[in-house]
């Protein structure tokens, strides 16, 4: 939490930097129009920066103008249209590739990767928080309480067979750990010695390259998770509850359409024409 208030402060203040500049530290709000702030979008795409740069710049000024209006300091806001951004990304692993990488990492790691690559569930805020009290060995569920969410929803994800292996063999794991060092581990991921988890983007860097993949992200499990709910033929409304989308719009982003599922789609199209044909008119 400490690192990700600091990254957004260093922003901000980069942000700040660049505005101030173009604007004046001392412009008064009002000479700030659409106009002018057309012209800084103009002025820092020649500069080098991207689009998605300037539209952060752009929110810091729009979220001034916001505080603005509510301190009664400030009568009008100016439209501030944003640049169009081409940038979203489109990973996603086959069941070779996640496999190959799980071999790479570290022992301790591999239960988070799996239950990642399953649920889509985002591993530092959502996996990683996770403590025994919100795994259900009984009745098979994986849980989020409400407010530890990003979209501040619970969530809940129901156990396949291959999550309920994974978690019964920690859960062994933690307990001979907790034998050995006469303690209770509240955390459902721990290191080899028992102490939580907290940044592993080293060993996850290293675990692809060596797996002839490098640069890719612990978050492509996410938008994996979402094809395979799709291929699996999973409703959207039930697969949007168990990644915990809020949005269909976001959803859809995630759930990338590849050739593998084009060919799938026209196996079952000329399936469909078999049967229709053969069927008494």
């Amino acid at each position: 939490m400490r690192r990700t208030v600091a990254k957004v402060s260093r922003g901000v203040k980069h942000a700040a930097t660049h505005l101030k500049e173009f604007f004046d530290a001392c412009a008064k709000a009002r000479v700030i129009t659409s106009d002018r702030i057309s012209a800084y979008q103009a002025e820092r795409l020649e500069q080098g920066a991207k689009p998605a740069t300037v539209n952060y710049e752009l929110a810091v000024l729009r979220r001034a103008f916001r505080l603005g209006g509510r301190a009664g300091k400030v009568a009008a806001r100016p439209e501030i249209q944003m640049l169009h951004v081409e940038n979203t990304r489109k990973g996603f692993f086959e069941p070779e590739q996640y496999r190959t990488v799980v071999k790479h990492l570290p022992e301790y790691l591999r239960p988070l990767a799996a239950i990642a690559y399953i649920t889509g569930w985002r591993a530092m805020s959502e996996l990683l928080s996770r403590q025994w009290r919100h795994v259900d060995l009984a009745k098979g569920w994986l849980r989020l309480d409400p407010g530890e969410s990003k979209n501040g929803e619970g969530r809940e994800f129901p156990f396949t067979p291959d999550m309920r292996s994974v978690l019964e063999a920690q859960r062994e794991i933690v307990r001979t750990i907790e034998r050995e060092q006469a303690c209770v581990i509240p955390w459902v991921f721990v290191q080899a010695d028992g102490s939580r988890i907290k940044d592993f983007r080293w060993a996850w860097r290293k675990a692809c390259k060596d797996a002839g993949v490098p640069g890719r992200l612990v978050h492509d499990f996410r938008r994996t998770a979402v094809r395979n709910l799709e291929r699996a033929g999973v409703p959207r409304s039930a697969a949007m509850r168990m990644t915990g989308h809020k949005t269909e719009a976001v959803y859809r982003r995630y759930a990338i359409t590849d050739s593998a599922m084009l060919q799938e789609a026209a196996t079952k199209l000329a399936a469909f024409h078999v049967a229709d044909s053969n069927s008494p008119s």
